[in-house]
């Protein structure tokens, strides 16, 4: 594939709301251009972490102020526990020191966390100022960074705070993939499976014959699949918003995941391999309540495993795991929904029910793990081979 090639940008189409998703390798040194394009200008509030900051600050900053913006640095730590109230209130407070102003702008650099937690405070720092998100991760670039979800988490809840709030441009560069350390990339290969399952069989078929590029982060590859994952992600967003209808199909692998990173305090998953183990049990529920097949729960359970993510559950009791679901957003009158696959390339939201899920359970014990190393359980396994 030619560099040409990767300057295809994806719109996610939202009325006046609208904006681009520009992906493009070296597009960071020129991000003080894309700005003035979509009619920015002023102090840039640039949040990011430290790891992120060191990798690609002085860059932005430059590139900022080429262009005539004034960029200050608000820094944050890596990982989730940034994405709190506190943290929250930090970004908050370095803003009116600064005197941030509402026609200026909050700009995201780094990971889902800092995009979260940035655009959420963007979305309540005087009533909404603009924002933009520079995403570096692959969850980032292919899922958390469009569709304007924002918000920190709570101790018992993951995302239980936050907000719907549009970016005014995304801007991402695959070429900062390659700074990504192999688990963080490996855990990012959840979400573009995910689009796969719920979306294209086709791409999920790509992904199949992929396996060792998706491992390896095949330039050739890289492109592709940020780009077709940001369409799907930009048709749904576009036909749903605010998550009342169809873009609940999103959330796929996410009960299961979410309640695992609650039960780990955040600490146990990086957020994309609690989401691979999320979607290997989801289907596995579908499979038990009638509504899959065996060949689909191995297609996907295999090609998960094969990427190098974790796919057992941790050796937790039901009440452990039924509790920390029951804290999920997408609860309505204490009902728990949960996205489930009937097809490759097709699910369907359906209610769980707590009886049935205990019946689940207690059938899927042979598949839990009683002594959890999640750095190892996944990464680095060489591939499986397929049966002929």
């Amino acid at each position: 594939m030619k560099n040409s090639d990767l300057s295809k940008h994806v719109l996610v189409s939202l009325g006046d709301r609208s904006y681009q998703v520009l992906i493009q390798p070296q597009i960071l040194p020129q991000i003080g251009r894309v700005l003035q394009d979509v009619g920015l200008s002023g102090r840039v509030a640039i949040v990011t972490n430290p790891v992120v900051n060191e990798l690609y600050g002085r860059v932005v900053v430059r590139a900022l102020k080429r262009c005539g913006f004034s960029p200050f640095l608000v820094v944050i730590p890596d990982g989730e526990k940034a994405k709190s109230m506190y943290w929250l209130s930090k970004i908050l407070d370095e803003l009116v020191t600064q005197r941030l102003e509402r026609q200026e702008v909050v700009l995201a650099l780094g990971g889902g966390v800092v995009g979260d937690v940035a655009g959420f405070a963007a979305s309540v720092y005087l009533r909404g100022v603009s924002f933009v998100q520079v995403p570096t991760t692959l969850v980032a670039q292919v899922d958390s960074s469009v569709g304007g979800k924002t918000g920190v988490n709570h101790p018992i809840g993951k995302n239980l705070i936050g907000a719907f709030y549009q970016p005014r441009v995304v801007v991402v560069d695959p070429q900062t993939l390659q700074s990504l350390p192999k688990r963080e990339w490996v855990a990012g290969l959840a979400e573009v499976i995910k689009y796969g399952m719920i979306a294209d069989s086709k791409f999920f078929e790509y992904l199949e014959q992929h396996v060792d590029d998706l491992r390896e982060q095949a330039e050739d590859v890289i492109p592709t699949v940020i780009r077709r994952c940001c369409e799907i992600k930009a048709e749904v967003v576009g036909g749903d918003e605010r998550e009342s209808g169809r873009r609940r199909i999103l959330n796929y692998g996410h009960t299961v995941g979410h309640a695992l990173e609650t039960w780990g305090r955040y600490k146990t998953w990086i957020h994309g391999e609690a989401v691979g183990i999320g979607m290997v049990q989801e289907a596995g529920i579908a499979r038990f309540l009638g509504m899959c097949t065996k060949e689909l729960v191995e297609r996907q359970r295999d090609l998960i495993q094969d990427v190098g993510l974790p796919i057992a559950m941790p050796s937790m009791s039901f009440a452990e795991l039924w509790g920390a679901m029951q804290h999920d957003k997408k609860v309505v009158k204490g009902q728990i929904n949960c996205v489930v696959p009937t097809a490759i390339g097709k699910v369907q939201v359906v209610p769980l029910f707590q009886q049935r899920i205990r019946q689940w359970f207690i059938a899927n014990q042979a598949f839990r793990v009683k002594r959890l190393d999640p750095v190892r359980q996944g990464v680095g396994r060489p591939r499986l081979s397929k049966k002929k």
